[in-house]
């Protein structure tokens, strides 16, 4: 057996080794598949994927299904393809994720270091906000909308995300902010530091690893979000909603290749998120969790 080092907590030999990099090999390639097998066939022509074969790679290689996919593919009444609907959630996704984030940030800066009679039932009505599905708030968020006139817009769904994120993005900045010190809000105050100068000045700049998580979180529900969507977007569906109508569409012939590009174009955003920050976010998840 092998000694254990400074990163890890128990020591294991090279066999277990060999077999636990084997075993994640094996998931890595099985999850790994459908994006290749979506990849490759979105640089193939038509009848290559019509003719069978889906596993092999592009005898002809091609483009065409990606520019089709983002700029002339028919969703709408428009041939408009992907690019409108792609601005479209980009322009929800981020004023939600950074309102959503700051609020909560606030409120777990408020239930943690400015605690008040009746702190910690409000913080179980907002922990208990994150597992109402989402069917059951359909109706009450489109009469709101309704009323607030911001039925089919962009600024309605981000209201709505705004309002069901923020139980998750205060969960996550109240344990967060519970293993901080307070005796050093304690000595701000007595400095003359007040509210929003101890939130900005001390809070905030210690606040990297957990903003990360909330911001990966948020940003992946909101982009991958097509129920809110699709009942709340109008005329200004995002992303999601755009690509299940290509998918879907009875019109024409079915061409495979561009919605393979469409999907990947759908999931790019998101993937990219994940391949700079996503090492940060069990990081951060786990950086308040121990206190001391």
């Amino acid at each position: 057996m092998s000694a254990a080092t400074q990163d890890t907590a128990v020591s294991t030999g090279k066999i277990t080794r060999t077999f636990i990099y084997l075993v994640l090999l094996l998931f890595a390639l099985f999850y790994l598949l459908p994006f290749f097998v979506m990849l490759v066939n979105s640089l193939k022509p038509l009848p290559e994927i019509t003719g069978g074969n889906m596993m092999a790679l592009p005898k002809e290689w091609t483009i065409e299904p990606w520019l089709a996919a983002w700029s002339t593919a028919q969703i709408g009444v428009e041939p408009t393809g992907l690019k409108p609907y792609f601005m479209n959630s980009i322009m929800m996704v981020v004023p939600a994720v950074a309102i959503s984030t700051v609020l909560g940030a606030l409120n777990g800066y408020v239930l943690t270091k400015w605690r008040f009679r009746g702190d910690t039932i409000l913080f179980g009505l907002m922990l208990f906000s994150c597992f109402i599905p989402f069917q059951i708030v359909l109706i009450p968020m489109a009469t709101i909308l309704g009323k607030l006139g911001l039925a089919g817009s962009i600024p309605g769904l981000v209201l709505v995300h705004v309002v069901y994120g923020v139980g998750f993005t205060t969960l996550y900045y109240r344990n967060y902010y519970a293993s901080f010190p307070t005796e050093l809000v304690q000595a701000a105050m007595v400095d003359g530091a007040g509210f929003f100068r101890i939130f900005w000045r001390i809070m905030l700049p210690v606040s990297g690893p957990i903003t990360v998580v909330s911001v990966i979180w948020q940003f992946t529900n909101i982009w991958n979000d097509f129920l809110f969507g699709a009942s709340f977007g109008g005329t200004s569906q995002p992303m999601t909603v755009a690509l299940n109508n290509l998918v879907q569409s009875s019109t024409g012939v079915k061409e495979y290749n561009v919605h393979f590009a469409g999907a990947i174009l759908a999931a790019l955003p998101t993937l990219l998120v994940y391949i700079v920050a996503g090492r940060f976010f069990v990081r951060g998840l786990m950086a308040g969790s121990v206190k001391g």
